[in-house]
């Protein structure tokens, strides 16, 4: 077992926002170019995420399998039970811990960098996604387009999801979201679990902004997307990471970093309200004409505070995109790596590994 740290590991490694090497160029590949990468993130998942390497481990895809795992600041004891499993790994692993929690799209991006197939998987570490599934996946994307020459990006969607109502309802309206902001291939489900070739791993691993969401960046690169049906596990362990403050984050940095249909939304909304001003004011200077008293106070104060409403709701997104701005500008930091440890079987673990 040969094991690698970042103490001999070269110097790209300790920098989670450089580019990606020279060997993710297109067409250059090193010696050590796998068929498939897999890219967990790993999250409160240290009862989860053994069972899941080992079956990832027995899979023989075509052109061989690395597994990446990605540490994102978990409170539990993930930390050992990565590194214990790229101790014993069968098949090549790389660990990168994270300094501490960024999210589940920035530990993905951290993935993304030290992967190093023609094709990259990422997937959950909570086994809802079935391992099997992986090849079935993996052979789409290289084999089933009707060209011949594989898509650039496959997602999965499901009969049946087993998430809690309110994720599911939550996943409904994100990808609704999605169909108004992005330029997607309406109705195309978005999901985790999704297998990318080394061309979009390449471009959307360019990206160093804090705020990644990786399905905004995919549609930047390509449209050579397809979707097949795989199913959809209960949770074996615990409960969802997702809470209803991360799901709210994800959705701004969906509305704010790839799309100005918000910003948009508030221009009309002056408009509007302008309009319905002008109305008004026609209707008291009509009622003016005719003698009668215009409404006084009650229809004053409605509109007062309807204006102030709406004029408040533009200030809130033009002060979330500048925030952004001063964020990405001020180099927060997309995530931070640790360490990364590298773990190449010899032949012979390989080989009992397939046993």
């Amino acid at each position: 077992m040969r094991r690698e740290t970042l103490t001999d590991a070269p110097l790209l490694e300790r920098s989670p926002l450089a580019p990606p090497a020279a060997a993710m160029e297109a067409g250059a590949f090193t010696p050590e170019t796998v068929g498939l990468s897999i890219v967990v993130p790993v999250y409160r998942g240290a009862t989860t995420v053994g069972t899941l390497v080992a079956a990832l481990s027995a899979l023989r895809p075509a052109g061989g399998i690395e597994i990446v795992l990605v540490n994102d600041g978990s409170p539990d004891n993930s930390a050992e039970v990565c590194r214990e499993l790229a101790a014993k790994a069968t098949v090549p692993l790389t660990y990168v811990e994270h300094a501490r929690n960024f999210g589940e799209h920035n530990a993905v991006m951290s993935g993304l960098r030290v992967a190093r197939g023609r094709y990259v998987i990422t997937m959950d570490d909570d086994l809802q996604n079935p391992p099997e599934e992986v090849l079935k996946l993996y052979d789409h994307a290289r084999l089933g387009a009707p060209d011949g020459r594989g898509w650039d990006v496959v997602y999965t969607r499901y009969a049946v999801k087993e998430h809690e109502g309110w994720r599911n309802l939550g996943s409904r309206f994100a990808n609704g979201v999605a169909d108004l902001l992005l330029d997607k291939p309406r109705g195309l489900y978005l999901s985790s679990f999704r297998c990318m070739s080394a061309l979009v791993v390449r471009e959307v691993s360019r990206y160093a902004g804090p705020y990644p969401y990786i399905d905004g960046l995919i549609m930047q690169v390509t449209q050579r997307i397809d979707s097949i049906e795989v199913r959809h596990l209960k949770r074996a362990e615990g409960r969802s990471n997702y809470t209803l403050r991360r799901l709210v984050r994800l959705w701004l940095n969906l509305a704010t970093n790839f799309s100005l249909l918000p910003v948009r939304l508030a221009t009309f909304a002056g408009l509007a309200m302008g309009f319905l001003g002008i109305v008004a004011s026609l209707f008291v200077i009509a009622e003016a004409m005719t003698g009668e008293t215009p409404s006084g106070w009650a229809s004053t104060m409605t509109v007062t505070l309807l204006l102030s409403a709406v004029q408040f709701l533009i200030l809130g997104v033009l002060g979330e995109y500048v925030g952004r701005a001063f964020l990405s500008a001020n180099g927060t930091p997309q995530g931070v790596v640790r360490d990364v440890v590298r773990a190449r079987p010899a032949p012979g673990d390989a080989a009992e590994g397939g046993r």
